[in-house]
């Protein structure tokens, strides 16, 4: 499996982590998510590689959060999770994904883990 890893460059984050992977000599493919969002699926197998639930993927800071009222604790996950699908602005980012396993970049040295 090659490294993936789902990035926004414009967040300073997401380039940090491109960076570490850049140093590391890593063979890795960008996912720029905003203009080409996860699936449904993809992002349920995402959560289910990552051991979290779609709440806590989410950028809760984010105006749309509060605008499509996220927060809403009666919501269920495949709500959750289409949610992100249909505003891929509301997922944490970066995400990475290596042979060794998933992680979130925040802080971009979470990646090292997996490389």
């Amino acid at each position: 499996m090659s490294t993936i890893i789902y990035h926004n460059p414009k967040c300073s984050k997401s380039r940090t982590t491109l960076a570490i992977l850049e140093q590391k000599n890593v063979d890795f493919e960008i996912i720029k998510y905003l203009e080409n969002p996860p699936s449904s699926s993809e992002l349920k197998q995402l959560l289910t590689d990552l051991n979290l639930e779609a709440r806590s993927l989410m950028r809760k800071g984010e105006p749309e959060y509060k605008e499509q009222g996220l927060d809403d604790k009666a919501l269920t996950e495949n709500q959750l999770v289409n949610a992100m699908v249909k505003t891929p602005k509301l997922i944490e980012r970066p995400i990475v994904r290596t042979s060794k396993g998933v992680v979130i970049g925040r802080p971009p040295e979470n990646i090292l883990s997996i490389l």
